[in-house]
């Protein structure tokens, strides 16, 4: 009944992968190699939970 009042999984996880790729980027301009790889590790797992919400989403 009150489905538009949820917050959209897609949504937040987009933006934390956006978010960390930036941080990410920020980390090699500044030659911080590990922490780009840190950083770029955790976007693709983020990545990845949001291929699974999405194949969720389209079996429905």
């Amino acid at each position: 009944m009150f489905s538009f009042l949820k917050a959209d999984p897609k949504k937040k996880l987009n933006k934390e992968y956006g978010e960390l790729l930036e941080k990410a980027m920020q980390a090699q301009r500044g030659g911080d190699i590990r922490l780009y790889s840190e950083l770029t590790e955790k976007a693709e797992a983020v990545k990845a939970r949001l291929g699974e919400v999405e194949s969720r989403t389209l079996d429905k």
